[in-house]
């Protein structure tokens, strides 16, 4: 069972923030071990299990990046570990914005700024791409083109964000 088929909802990379909390609740009540401790002890580890896979679940369908990588993983289309080649002028872009973050002055904030606007301008430009793919996607209808859409812009979003954790 999937985390869309556990928490009873479509496969999707929008989903209602209030529906999902309403449900990881509704799911922790039944499975939580505490609740299931009067069964046998392979019914409490089962209970565990459930209980950690229903909070690992909810932790990824509300986090944007780990459900895009989710349902890339349903869809065979992401491996981990995996070497995933992005173009070149998006890598000679983030080279330059690296160049910048390694020679930068991290006291000088105007700089800093300027840095973090730059990448996030690019991640808006790529976000602003895909957009319409992740608001329409229909897990049973998506064409591997789209998904491959979809993976690009997962791989270039954790570059800039990279760039920008560096500049904390």
């Amino acid at each position: 069972m999937n985390y869309f088929e556990l928490y009873g909802i479509t496969p999707g990379f929008t989903i209602d923030a209030a529906a999902l909390k309403k449900k990881f609740y509704e799911l922790s009540r039944q499975y939580h071990p505490d609740f299931n401790g009067g069964g046998t002890a392979s019914e409490q580890e089962e209970a565990l299990e459930i209980s950690a896979t229903i909070n690992e679940a909810y932790k990824t369908l509300q986090n944007p990046d780990l459900l895009i990588k989710y349902v890339l993983g349903l869809k065979g289309m992401i491996q981990e570990e995996e070497k995933y080649n992005l173009p070149p002028d998006f890598l000679m872009e983030v080279m330059d914005l690296n160049e910048q973050v390694m020679e930068l002055d991290k006291t000088d904030t105007a700089a800093v700024n300027t840095i973090k606007t730059a990448a996030k301008n690019l991640q808006d430009e790529i976000h602003e791409a895909i957009a319409p793919h992740l608001a329409n996607y229909s897990h049973d209808t998506v064409t591997e083109k789209e998904l491959l859409q979809i993976k690009d812009y997962y791989y270039k979003k954790k570059y800039l964000d990279r760039i920008l954790s560096g500049l904390q």
